[in-house]
């Protein structure tokens, strides 16, 4: 007969978030198992030879735009497991039918030269925001905290005014020109609402400033922007595997069936610490 283990919890899926919900068990001293359906770990952040050998391709996402201003991610080592965040030069585009593409660069100027009338506009739009993005993102990666708007009330409160709006509602009240409206509503799209339902604003706002605030070290990208990350799920789960913690680890992919119903005392799913990243 075989014999079952008892652990402290379970998480359910090992992309990120439960990979990161479990070493956040682990360094409690708790003992944590973490259970993937697929045949291999990284969730949406996985990676896989799909084409030729050695040629390792992002089966789900690509860009992490939180990845580096995470900071959990931030406490793990994870270059010590073969992370290597790539920034690129021009972080996004849009592309017109009827004209050059609209290009967000790292410098909001630059980027303003490709809005036409709304270079100024789009200037007083991003600024301050990107100005103030270790402020923003300290509010809200983490639990909700009274102090943090305290702290900073004119800075957040201006943020929700414009983020909590719908995409298209803040690009039509602030923009003149379809290139500023078309660009903030591509990067808006990705909060997979409609650009009439809010908040799809806040997506585009908070994109749109991570690809501006890029901070540059001696000529290297120190944080922030809108990396790619090399193979970032089985980055995280070196850093699992390597956790210097008490409590102890296992990771089985591909038996998610297997699970016996309240075998732990609390069973984690990723979705549920999204907030961590």
């Amino acid at each position: 007969m075989a014999i079952q283990r008892a652990y402290d919890a379970i998480v359910i899926g090992a992309g990120p978030n439960g990979l990161a919900a479990a070493i956040t068990i682990a360094r409690a001293g708790k003992s944590v198992i973490v259970y993937e359906a697929k045949d291999t770990i990284g969730g949406g952040s996985r990676s896989k030879e799909l084409t030729l050998p050695g040629f390792v391709h992002d089966v789900c996402s690509a860009i992490h735009p939180l990845g580096m201003s995470s900071p959990f991610f931030r406490s793990l080592p994870l270059e010590q497991y073969g992370l290597e965040w790539i920034q690129p030069t021009v972080p996004l585009a849009h592309p017109l039918d009827d004209g050059p593409a609209v290009v967000l660069d790292r410098s909001i100027a630059e980027t303003g030269t490709t809005l036409g009338p709304d270079a100024d506009r789009y200037r007083k739009l991003m600024g301050p925001f990107v100005a103030n993005w270790d402020i923003l993102s300290d509010a809200f990666l983490g639990p909700l905290r009274p102090q943090s708007l305290l702290r900073h009330p004119y800075v957040l409160s201006r943020f929700a005014l414009r983020a909590i709006r719908s995409a298209r509602g803040l690009a039509e009240s602030l923009f003149k020109g379809e290139r500023a409206r078309a660009i903030f509503a591509g990067v808006s799209a990705h909060s997979m609402l409609r650009l009439e339902q809010s908040p799809s604003a806040g997506y585009g706002l908070v994109l749109s400033i991570l690809g501006h605030a890029v901070e540059l070290l001696q000529g290297f990208v120190r944080s922030h922007g809108l990396p790619v990350g090399t193979d970032l799920g089985h980055r995280v789960e070196g850093a699992y595997d390597g956790e210097d913690s008490g409590g102890e680890r296992d990771l089985q992919a591909g038996e998610l069936a297997r699970i016996a119903v309240a075998i732990p005392a609390f069973v984690v799913t990723g979705d549920h610490v999204a907030h961590m990243w």
